[in-house]
C-alpha cells in the first residue's frame, strides 16, 4: 500500500516529521511518501495561506498519480484543497482535520481542539460545522504559538500546548483533545503523558483511515461533484492544467 502524504507548506523540517510520524502509524507493508509543494508559503495561518497552498497540494496529488499512489494525506488541520484533490483522483484523500474529528468521537462523546493560533482557531470552528461535528466539540483554543515555533522553539511551543490542555481538561468537560496542526504530529504520547486523556492527532489517524478505506476496496466516488474536472483551457501559470486529463 503506497500513501503520499503532503505537506502543503514549504517547511522542509516539518515535512520529515510528519512523514516519521506517518511511519509509526503505518502497518507493516504500507509505503510512506512524505512530500512538500515546490513553492508556497513556508507555514499556514490564515485563509490566505491556504488559498495559495491548495495549488501546491493538486499539483502533488497529480505527481502521485502517476506513481499510482493508493491514498493521499492533506497533513494541514485547514484541510486546503481537500476536495478539489479528491475531483483529481480515484484514490481516497484524507484531510487531518477530518480524520482526527472522527477518531476523537469514536473515543469520546466531547473534545477541544488546541490549535496554535487563535485566528487559525476560527478555521477549525469551520470545518467542525462542514463536517458535522460542532455538537462533539466544546471549545477551540489556540496556544498563541506561530506555526514555526514548533521546529524553532519546540521545548517552549510543547509546554504552552500541554499548559492549554490541562486547561481544556480542567474546564471544558471533554473526555478527549484534538491537535489543531499538522507540526504537532509528533506530540501526542508527551501531552497525554502529562494530562491524562486520550490525545488525538491528524497525521495519525489519517493514517490509519486511509489504509481501511484501501483495505475495504473504498475509493473516491467519481459521480457527482467529485468526478473528474471537466477538461478546459487554462491561461497564464495554470497553463499546465489544461484540457487535464487525470491518470487513473
Amino acid at each position: 500500500m503506497r500513501l503520499r502524504i503532503i505537506n502543503p507548506n514549504t517547511t522542509a523540517a516539518m515535512t520529515a516529521k510528519i512523514g516519521e510520524a506517518a511511519r509509526r502509524a503505518a502497518a507493516p507493508g504500507t509505503s510512506i511518501q512524505a512530500t512538500q509543494p515546490a513553492s508556497g508559503p513556508v507555514s499556514i495561518e490564515s485563509h490566505f495561506d491556504e488559498a495559495i497552498s491548495a495549488v501546491g497540494v493538486l499539483e502533488e496529488v497529480l505527481a502521485g498519480e502517476k506513481e499510482e499512489t493508493d491514498a493521499y494525506v492533506i497533513a494541514c488541520f485547514g484541510d486546503p484543497g481537500l476536495l478539489a484533490a479528491r475531483e483529481l483522483t480515484r484514490a481516497p484523500v484524507i484531510g487531518i482535520a477530518e480524520a482526527a474529528f472522527h477518531m476523537a468521537s469514536l473515543v469520546s462523546t466531547r473534545f477541544s481542539v488546541v490549535t496554535t493560533l487563535g485566528r487559525t482557531g476560527i478555521i477549525a470552528e469551520h470545518l467542525l460545522e462542514q463536517y458535522g461535528f460542532r455538537h462533539h466539540c466544546r471549545r477551540v483554543r489556540a496556544a498563541e504559538i506561530p506555526v514555526l515555533d514548533l521546529e524553532e522553539n519546540s521545548a517552549s511551543a510543547l509546554g504552552r500546548i500541554i499548559d492549554e490542555c490541562r486547561r481544556a481538561r480542567d474546564e471544558d468537560g471533554i473526555g478527549s483533545i484534538v491537535l489543531g496542526c499538522g507540526g504537532m504530529a509528533d506530540l501526542t504520547e508527551a501531552i497525554s503523558r502529562e494530562v491524562g486523556l486520550p490525545v488525538i492527532e491528524g497525521v495519525t489517524a489519517a493514517v490509519k483511515l486511509a489504509e481501511a478505506l484501501v483495505g475495504l476496496g473504498l475509493g473516491t466516488s467519481k459521480h457527482g461533484d467529485l468526478a473528474f474536472p471537466r477538461p478546459k483551457p487554462f491561461i497564464g501559470r495554470f497553463e499546465a492544467f489544461t484540457n487535464l486529463t487525470p491518470e487513473r
